[in-house]
């Protein structure tokens, strides 16, 4: 109670709402059905409810059918983008929090997966649609909504805000009291809410407790950088944004410790990370450095970035982590690396993006200039070769950035469009107008069950080969969530790390039964450099899980984009 008091005291002067909050922690905890904590075995799959189709059931149903006949032992949770009536960008403009969007199916379907697999639900806090019934009573000047929104001024400098979008902060509202002026951070679509307002905050909470009871483990804090607004900053990672994190994560650990919060906050490395907090924000960050450093490895054959980047992550915080992902529906970001990887190198994988066929988002800076926000490209196509062209190595240069991602300390989120080896769907993005469609393709089921049968589709050459490394790295207690990590520096083609033993402490170096996991990044036969650094026990006779294969590593050349996941001896679950 003292907690709470005091972070509703940094936010807004008095802990008022304390007793409200408590009673509605109160009234869901009895109801709760425990959690069980992390372990190797969480993987998380990332899809919209519509990402596979089916004649004659809901979209909801037809991704149940697919969970079932394909990833029953595959997955443990499956984050469904944001499933609710919406208006615009794809779910994330919510018209109502606590619908399911008729569209999809109905709150039963979403359930029924969650039978199976753990689920994770979106809370998109900074925004809701303009569509929405609170807006509505925002133009109607009455009702529950009508004080959610931030009225602007546009004779004031809002220049110094920061800005994800290129589109007008401030944007008309034609209300019965007259034209008002209000926040749009990510589209005219999409209206800020108001936070300082409690009654906003408490509605939130109301939202957050509403997903637990119908089964989220995984509450997804979209764009919460942005929620707390004050002319005369930046507004963007507010000191009061980060009580408010805070507070969150509190009412989650009253309800089951083993809820877990998750910000994106598609920020510069730093910045991203500041929402660990002390150990007291988020439980998951996602981890948006990965993604573009990984490409950009990839893209050149050089893992110089990446390995530095990689040694020089640190501890994290006591019960925290974090959400690795290479692909997302929002396509790659590159705001994380914009303190880590050279303009220009960026630019030449812009470059390349092109080429393969994508698209570049761009942000606002405030002074009149742009720079990269995004690259839109399916990951599939944006690995088709490198910075020299298209090349044959397409399927094995893929499948070496998902064991990168299914090695990193830390839970691994896998785009469904990454699973199932999807090309960038230009059609989609044509009838949307929207260049992020090109990575959300829409898989009639059957459509997908052909391309599995056709043996140079890419689906064929992927998708079993992925979920049998995702199903092995499930049965490596190595790979726990928590378990420790290092990163060695053996050449700039290779990335290296060793993941700790099944017995971890927090902050031990890796152990003596860890798994050593060596990435060979470029299309060129590999040795290892500075051999002598890594654990002796690995140089010798160790064995492949992967291949089963039995070998001497300071002998050994990895043949192009090879894998290895090496063991002294076996870690592997019967």
């Amino acid at each position: 109670m003292q907690q709470l008091e005091a972070l509703l005291a940094q936010v807004y002067g008095d802990s008022a709402l304390a007793a409200d909050i408590l009673e509605r922690i109160e009234n869901i905890r009895t109801h709760h059905r425990p959690c069980e904590s992390y372990s190797e075995k969480d993987v998380v799959l990332i899809t919209y409810g519509d990402s596979i189709l089916s004649d004659a059931l809901m979209p909801l149903q037809s991704l149940k059918l697919f969970l079932e006949r394909y990833l029953s032992d595959t997955f443990s949770a499956v984050h469904i983008l944001p499933f609710f009536p919406f208006s615009s960008d794809d779910g994330f403009s919510v018209i109502d929090y606590q619908q399911v969007n008729y569209h999809l199916g109905d709150w039963e379907d979403v359930q029924a997966i969650g039978h199976d697999f753990e689920l994770m639900f979106d809370l998109v806090m900074n925004h809701c649609s303009r569509q929405s019934l609170w807006f509505n009573d925002f133009v109607n000047g009455s009702g529950e909504g009508a004080e959610y929104f931030i009225q602007a001024n546009p004779s004031l400098d809002y220049s110094a805000v920061t800005r994800p979008r290129t589109s007008p902060l401030i944007v008309d509202a034609y209300t019965r009291q007259g034209l008002k002026h209000v926040w749009a951070t990510f589209s005219s679509d999409q209206i800020d809410l108001n936070f300082a307002n409690p009654e906003v905050l408490l509605k939130f909470v109301d939202i957050i407790l509403f997903y637990i009871m119908k089964g989220a483990r995984y509450i997804r804090l979209d764009a919460v950088a942005f929620v707390w607004k004050e002319l005369g900053t930046n507004c963007i990672h507010h000191h009061k944004t980060h009580a408010i994190v805070k507070l969150l994560r509190w009412v989650m650990d009253q309800i089951d410790p083993n809820l877990v919060l998750i910000t994106e906050t598609n920020v510069p490395h730093l910045e991203n990370i500041s929402y660990f907090g002390d150990g007291d924000e988020a439980h998951l960050v996602y981890n948006f450095a990965l993604p573009p450093l990984l490409l950009h490895a990839l893209n050149r054959g050089n893992g110089h970035y990446l390995t530095a980047w990689a040694r020089d992550l640190g501890a994290l915080p006591a019960n925290c982590n974090y959400f690795n992902f290479v692909a997302s529906h929002d396509g790659i970001g590159v705001r994380a690396v914009e303190q880590i990887i050279p303009r220009h190198e960026i630019d030449d994988l812009v470059d390349s993006v092109h080429e393969f066929g994508g698209f570049v988002s761009m942000k606002s800076n405030g002074d009149g200039t742009q720079n990269p926000y995004e690259l839109n490209i399916s990951l599939f196509d944006a690995l088709q070769g490198t910075r020299t062209g298209s090349d044959q190595w397409q399927v094995e240069r893929f499948l070496v950035s998902q064991c990168i991602l299914l090695s990193m300390q830390g839970v691994p989120g896998i785009y469904i469009h990454s699973l199932t080896a999807t090309a960038n769907d230009h059609k989609l993005m044509e009838e949307t107008g929207r260049t992020r469609s090109i990575n959300r393709h829409r898989w009639q089921l059957e459509e997908f069950e052909q391309a599995l049968e056709q043996p140079l589709s890419g689906q064929n050459q992927v998708f079993s080969r992925y979920c049998k490394l995702i199903e092995l790295r499930r049965a490596t207690p190595a790979f726990h969530p928590h378990s420790p990590q290092r990163v060695y520096d053996c050449g700039d083609a290779l990335f290296v790390l060793q993941r700790g033993a099944p017995q971890y402490q927090a902050g031990d170096e890796p152990g003596e039964h860890g798994v050593l996991c060596v990435f060979n990044l470029s299309k060129f036969p590999q040795k290892l450099e500075h051999a002598s650094q890594l654990p002796e026990r690995f140089l010798n006779s160790c064995v492949d899980l992967i291949s089963g294969s039995t070998l001497e590593l300071a002998e050994f050349e990895l043949a192009p984009y090879q894998v290895l996941w090496l063991a002294s001896s076996p870690v592997a679950d019967e």
